[in-house]
């Protein structure tokens, strides 16, 4: 049977451990550590709702980080990080440990200094990932229920993107770039339109999501065929709008520094036109 022999409890949820297949590790678990000392040994397979950090460079911030952490903040997040990888199905980039742990951390400091802070991105957040949203929500409320404290809406948003960065292996600072850019874009559509879109509004989420797909068209370099009859009726038809949607992919195009193929600007153009229309 395999086995792990503690090298050091860091706290009652947290081991450094020798591992058979991967050396030493971080072992993180609800009650792991408790009364462990080292040499102790430990079936793999007597461990229920374990996690092991196999990363270096990530074992060694993650031993940085536990024990500035309150270790009750620890069981919880080891219980939502559960909760995510069983409702998503998939395994969560291992990073998530390190990620989730500080910023709660710091968020829970922050909110008994009474020091929240504002989320301008929690609208496009929500609309662009309600899966991490709707796990994100569950975060909040478990850690106001476990631990009394009430981290407020804001803080839903920014946990979704640490999910969604967990779950798609992407840095969560590219994450929060993306949303940024689609809520710059918004904004130079109510500009350049002179309206205002409704946050909550179906026609606010058909623009969200468009711009979305878009985003991850140009980052995967995909190209979408060009309609030229189609491309020339709208530029001539809609003058303003085939420029506005040129203006939107340019800034796509600087912001990503990847080149945008023309067929977006069309595809664009549709869409704002039948935003306009539902505005008249």
């Amino acid at each position: 049977m395999s086995r792990l022999h503690v090298a050091k409890a860091l706290n009652n949820n947290v081991i450094i451990a020798n591992h058979p297949g991967h050396g030493e590790v971080v072992v993180i678990g609800k009650g792991i550590g408790f009364n462990r000392r080292q040499g102790d040994s430990i079936p793999l397979d007597a461990v229920e709702k374990m996690f092991i950090l196999k990363n270096q460079q990530e074992q060694e911030q993650y031993k940085q980080l536990v024990p500035q952490v309150d270790e009750h903040l620890i069981e919880v997040i080891g219980e939502i990080i559960m909760y995510i990888s069983q409702k998503t199905n998939q395994e969560l980039n291992e990073h998530i440990h390190i990620a989730l742990t500080d910023h709660l951390s710091f968020a829970i400091k922050r909110a008994e200094q009474d020091m929240a802070i504002h989320n301008p991105f929690l609208f496009e957040t929500r609309e662009i990932y309600p899966v991490e949203y709707e796990l994100a929500e569950y975060a909040i409320e478990l850690i106001h229920e476990r631990l009394g404290v009430d981290l407020g809406q804001d803080e839903i948003g920014f946990v979704a993107l640490h999910i969604n960065s967990a779950m798609t292996n992407r840095h969560v600072s590219e994450v929060r770039e993306h949303t940024q850019l689609i809520a710059d874009l918004v904004n130079m559509v109510e500009e350049e339109l002179r309206m205002r879109i409704l946050r909550h509004s179906l026609d606010y989420s058909r623009l969200l999501t468009h711009l979305r797909f878009a985003i991850e068209r140009i980052k995967r370099g995909e190209k979408v065929a060009v309609v030229e009859k189609l491309e020339a009726l709208l530029s001539q038809e809609y003058p303003e709008l085939y420029q506005l949607a040129g203006k939107l992919t340019k800034v796509m195009e600087d912001r990503l520094n990847k080149p945008v193929y023309q067929a977006e600007i069309s595809y664009l153009t549709m869409h704002l036109h039948r935003l306009t229309v539902h505005h008249r």
